[in-house]
């Protein structure tokens, strides 16, 4: 028994069964990649960008809920300042916002 022969069986006459079996779950697809998929490529790209676009000056908030200032940029991590005279090291990808973004969410 061929694999033709076995989508063959349960189709309708009309020949249209595989295709209607699969169309819910194409939608379904569709419907992950509009609402979900989409959406956190593209905060993905916007946190990438301001990453790359950090200066000295900005307050940022780390993943680990800690606010402070950019004293000192490099390559793969910052040196930031948390109190007076007070700075500590941490990676590029442990920025999440800045503080003015976390003013607007309130």
């Amino acid at each position: 028994m061929n694999l033709q022969s076995v989508f063959l069986q349960g189709a309708p006459e009309g020949g249209f069964g595989v295709v209607q079996q699969l169309l819910p779950f194409l939608l379904i697809i569709v419907v992950f990649y509009f609402f979900m998929i989409r959406p956190q490529m593209k905060r993905q790209k916007e946190l990438k960008k301001y990453r790359e676009e950090l200066k000295k000056g900005d307050k940022v908030i780390t993943t680990g809920g800690i606010y402070g200032k950019v004293a000192e940029i490099k390559d793969a991590h910052v040196m930031m300042e948390i109190a007076n005279d007070v700075l500590i090291k941490i990676d590029k990808s442990a920025i999440i916002m800045d503080m003015s973004d976390a003013q607007a969410k309130r």
